[in-house]
């Protein structure tokens, strides 16, 4: 059994960690921090894990927890993780981090989008962790930077498309919609109830960190270099990311043609999903899942294609593929401990 901990682990992703690893049958989840929560059991901050852990939270030091564990996950935020990576990485343990500080290789565009990086220095041994692209990288590192959200469901979206170089690469548009969750536990305005119910807007309009690290993978993906327009959407539900993205096409493609270069990329992929031809994904179709769906059109009349992808925020976008880079790290089968079919409805 491999002992795994969360640090930081008092969030809606530090919760959906716990869920998951709890469950798991190769891994002994044996610590989960919280400075604010510090000996509170964590099944009275989640009743929802009632019966599934027994632990509490403490508010211990990363040197104190990277005794007694093998594998550490940071659900911690931007600008923290990089002060307490370090102490893991040195202790000789397998790192997975969920904040923003480890997944954009050059330090200067970090600190144009975030802040001043005080471990830049480990740069250069984290691989992003999108197992579809990067799983030997991944199996042969000690620091996986997990991705964002919005990113996962983008950089599936478009992959298979940027491989063939298919598209107009300056011409790639991609809106994308995110349940509440995404803006994490901490309250504020912009995510209570009656901020949020009945209404659907923009938000970080052309100016959203998520965006460096979308053109980074995308640019690697096309080898060459490209900006984008993106922008999030605050949807009115718990959870879930719709991502809808356009580009011009560079060669003629038909449909079928398009769905069969889709579905022989991902072939082997356990957790990315094609529709059938003429369906569209749904984020209650993955809600509470590790999948990504994608559906494909070319509009015939702009020479567009148009790649609509959907995943949980939460679990495919953060807890669930942090696990799903556990198990690839560890040797274990990819989806140990993921096997749980979406929640509908």
């Amino acid at each position: 059994m491999i002992k795994t901990a969360v640090f930081g682990a008092s969030g809606y992703t530090g919760q959906e960690l716990t869920r998951i690893l709890s469950g798991h049958p190769e891994v002994d989840l044996i610590a989960v921090t919280s400075r604010r929560f510090d000996t509170q059991p964590v099944t009275e901050v989640f009743p929802s894990l009632g019966g599934l852990t027994p632990l509490k939270y403490q508010n211990a030091a990363p040197a104190d927890i990277a005794k007694i564990c093998d594998v550490v996950f940071l659900a911690l935020p931007h600008g923290i993780s990089m002060e307490i990576a370090p102490v893991f990485i040195q202790a000789g343990k397998k790192v997975i981090d969920l904040s923003a500080d480890y997944r954009l290789r050059d330090v200067s565009t970090y600190e144009k989008w975030y802040a001043q990086h005080s471990s830049a220095g480990h740069l250069k041994d984290a691989v992003y962790g999108i197992p579809e692209l990067y799983r030997q990288q991944i199996k042969d590192t000690a620091l996986v930077a997990n991705p964002g959200c919005y990113p996962t469901s983008i950089i599936l979206g478009l992959a298979p498309a940027l491989r063939n170089q298919l598209l107009d690469v300056n011409t790639i548009i991609a809106d994308s919609a995110s349940g509440v969750s995404g803006a994490g536990r901490e309250p504020q305005t912009g995510s209570l109830f009656c901020e949020v119910d009945g209404g659907f807007k923009a938000y970080k309009v052309g100016n959203h960190r998520h965006t460096p690290e979308i053109e980074q993978e995308l640019n690697s993906l096309a080898g060459e270099k490209f900006t984008i327009s993106f922008t999030p959407h605050l949807l009115p539900v718990k959870r879930g990311i719709l991502s809808t993205i356009y580009a011009n096409l560079k060669k003629e493609v038909t449909l079928p043609e398009l769905h069969s270069l889709y579905s022989s990329f991902y072939a082997q992929e356990k957790f990315v999903r094609i529709c059938p031809s003429g369906l569209f994904p749904n984020i209650s179709s993955v809600c509470g899942s590790n999948y990504c769906d994608i559906g494909l059109t070319i509009d015939l009349r702009t020479k567009r294609v148009i790649i609509v992808s959907a995943i949980d925020n939460l679990v495919k976008g953060a807890a669930g593929q942090a696990v799903q880079n556990m198990n690839i790290l560890c040797n274990f089968k990819e989806d140990t401990g993921l096997q749980m079919a979406p929640l509908y409805p």
